[in-house]
Formats: C-alpha cells, structure tokens, sequence
C-alpha cells in the first residue's frame, strides 16, 4: 500500500462566501478553518463582549495594549473573524498559507465576482 501525494496540477481552488450574519464566532471560525484545512453566525454569547481582550505588546516598557471585543468589533469587525479562524489553524508553515487564502470584509461586497465564489451552506440552528 502506498501512500497518494496529490500534484499542484490536480489540484482545483474554489472561492466561497460565507454569510456571517447571526453566526456564532467559534462556530463560523471552525468551519472556515476546516475548509481552508481542506476536510470539507457572528454572534458572541454571554459577557464576551466585555470579557474577551485582545491583547498585544510591542515588547518596550509599558507597551501593552488591550481591547474588548466590542472595541474591536466597532473598529474592525473583519479583524474579529480573521483572528478566530487563524487561532484554529494550525500553527506552522501549513499554517500560514492556509490563512493566506482568507480573505475577510465587513458586510456582503466583495471584490471577487471574477472567482466565481460558491455559497456556503448556512447550517440551522436547533
């Protein structure tokens, strides 16, 4: 039994969109991360809004920086989703080009009618 590795030139790209209107972020994040990962609603729950902080230092004295979600939900609501998906992603070289193939933008328009993006199946809620 041997092992099949798939050629670059077998490969087929398809584009999606996904519609993250009313979506749970944890929710959509793995689903966005499986399907950049290849094995085929935004809404935080509970205090999260004010109880997850996004935090960052610059590495000089005094130089932390920190935000709620909420903050950065007013200020770059792409950037809520972007940093979900690509903490479910691996964290290697693997996993750097899969979050190269994300592309996120606030609100419905986006600038790739030319990729033919497909739906994707919007899961209901029980």
């Amino acid at each position: 039994m041997k092992t099949y590795a798939t050629k670059q030139s077998e490969i087929t790209r398809s584009w999606r969109v996904v519609d993250a209107d009313g979506a749970t972020l944890g929710r959509l994040a793995t689903e966005v991360a499986a399907i950049l990962r290849g094995k085929h609603k935004v809404r935080v729950t509970g205090n999260k809004l004010q109880a997850k902080n996004y935090v960052r230092h610059s590495g000089y004295p005094g130089g932390l920086r920190s935000e709620t979600l909420e903050q950065l939900l007013a200020r770059r609501p792409e950037e809520v989703v972007r940093r979900a998906v690509r903490g479910m992603l691996p964290r290697n070289r693997l996993g750097e080009q899969m979050s190269r193939k994300l592309h996120v933008y606030a609100g419905a328009e986006h600038p790739h009618a030319a990729q033919k993006p497909e739906p994707m199946r919007k899961e209901t809620e029980s």
